[in-house]
């Protein structure tokens, strides 16, 4: 169940090393197809908020990219409310995609192993 949420997650990253290749930057490309394993690879609370706050950032870039293109559209004279569209749909899927660590099944998969002996012990009679 838990691999049926990350993909949306993949995806948010995906779409964003594309972005980054088209900006020409191929450092923030790598990073971007990089940091998704830290998911897979380490099951620490710590490696869930960073995946968390990349995507907010990530989320910024594309309302700071919807900003920098609706202004050169406005200036071109030429239509921008597919771009404002696509955009913004990108922007939720990629904040919904940080949500997701809020689900039940991500955090405990991605809960320290100090909480899981808390939650045994408390589960005691």
């Amino acid at each position: 169940m838990w691999i049926a949420l990350l993909f949306p997650v993949a995806v948010s990253f995906l779409l964003l090393a594309a972005h980054c290749l088209r900006t020409g930057s191929l450092a923030l490309t790598a990073a971007s197809l990089l940091i998704p394993f830290i998911v897979l690879l380490v099951r620490r609370p710590w490696s869930a908020r960073l995946i968390q706050v990349v995507l907010v950032l990530a989320a910024m870039e594309w309302v700071w990219t919807f900003v920098v293109l609706y202004q050169r559209r406005l200036d071109e004279d030429r239509p921008w409310i597919l771009m404002a569209v696509i955009l913004g749909v990108v922007t939720l899927w990629t904040l919904c995609s940080a949500l997701l660590f809020e689900t039940p099944p991500l955090k405990r998969r991605y809960r320290g192993a100090g909480s899981q002996q808390q939650d045994e012990e408390t589960d005691k009679p």
